[in-house]
């Protein structure tokens, strides 16, 4: 079970109506998301120039850049705080598996993968940089990313998104075979005020100081 399951199941149910947020927080709205059968992939309507690379055993400069280049503007910071020990152990640990979208040999996306719990795979980190939103690599992406699961002895392969990731994200998944299956609330600092991130990341979320 995933740290984020864990706390939706341990946390008290939040009241009805509206709660405060504190001014330098971000409350964010997360969907969780799961299939447990292999799906029908879509068709990619552009694969020209894509390629998929795996970032076998990636040093976390080169990890932290590419995180970053993909995740910055939907305010992605997890990887950015996590302690390099902490980092190294999980992004070097065989049954993590990391991929980089390449077109025309540049990186334009990346993908995570989490074996770690058994009979089950999280696709924890997935995202396309904005050169590649809307021109078919997404869904190139995403039918590697189903392949790569499914090729392992899963059960259940397993995603969240919030409303801070791209408007489209949540109807892809769907699309992608996946189905809502739990809600969350998450609160955390705003990293555009700790330093960790620009203040221009994420020009669609408010800062709030």
């Amino acid at each position: 079970m995933s740290t984020a399951e864990k706390s939706n199941q341990s946390n008290p149910e939040l009241p009805m109506g509206y709660s405060p947020v504190p001014r330098g927080k971000l409350a964010n709205a997360v969907t969780c998301l799961e299939m447990t059968s292999r799906p029908q992939l879509r068709e990619a309507s552009n694969s020209a120039g894509l390629s998929l690379e795996r970032m076998r055993t990636p040093d976390l400069q080169t990890y932290r850049q590419l995180f970053r280049a993909i995740g910055e503007d939907w305010l992605w910071v997890s990887r950015l705080v996590m302690a390099d020990e902490a980092l190294k152990a999980t992004i070097g640990d065989p049954l993590v598996e990391i991929y980089v979208l390449l077109s025309d040999g540049r990186q334009a996306g990346m993908l995570e993968l989490d074996f770690r719990q058994p009979g089950q795979c999280e696709l924890v980190f997935f995202g396309v940089g904005k050169s590649a939103i809307g021109t078919g690599a997404g869904r190139y992406l995403m039918n590697h990313a189903l392949s790569i699961a499914w090729a392992h002895p899963i059960e259940r392969l397993w995603v969240h998104t919030c409303h801070f990731d791209h408007p489209n994200a949540l109807p892809f998944y769907r699309r992608s075979g996946f189905r809502p299956y739990a809600f969350m609330i998450e609160v955390t600092d705003d990293p555009r005020l700790t330093g960790v991130l620009p203040r221009s990341a994420a020009p669609h979320v408010p800062i709030l100081e």
